[in-house]
């Protein structure tokens, strides 16, 4: 199943409570999932040297320019990379919003039940209460994405 490119939905009854994290982006700001009450976030993991990561890399920077407007949030998780390749692999790929650093694997294993270690990238869509609301294991259609936060942003 890692990787396999399945999107789950996860129906408000079966979500679990908000996900609860703080992450350090690359510029050193310290963020914490509290801040995001009210919005819906998106959360990829990826690091550089991941093929897949590079070919969804465009699709994400244009939804998170679609979606910017209404509030929602796109930030990176960076599984592996120091900060020069992280952000070289963001210039490379136009890249505007943050990515947090999780080499430690704080993050990942803060949401381990939702992510595999090994299902990378990932990317989790969470509701305006901060609870998983959907997720995609392995490389993101943009289309579905789309349609994964339009109904996030609706709950």
């Amino acid at each position: 199943m890692a990787g396999d490119g399945s999107v789950t939905e996860y129906a408000p009854a079966q979500q679990t409570p908000p996900v609860v994290l703080t992450g350090k982006l690359y510029d050193g700001t310290v963020i914490s999932s509290a801040t995001w009450a009210g919005r819906v976030v998106v959360l990829n993991f990826w690091y550089a040297a991941c093929a897949p990561c590079r070919l969804e890399a465009p699709r994400l920077e244009s939804l998170w320019e679609q979606f910017q407007p209404d509030g929602v949030r796109f930030y990176g998780v960076n599984i592996r990379d120091e900060e020069q390749a992280a952000t070289a692999f963001e210039r490379t790929f136009g890249i505007t919003y943050p990515s947090m650093q999780d080499k430690d694997g704080g993050i990942l294993l803060a949401m381990a039940q939702y992510v595999p270690p090994q299902a990378v990238p990932s990317t989790l869509v969470l509701d305006k209460r901060g609870r998983v609301a959907s997720r995609i294991l392995g490389l993101a259609n943009q289309g579905t994405l789309k349609s994964l936060i339009v109904s996030a942003q609706a709950q």
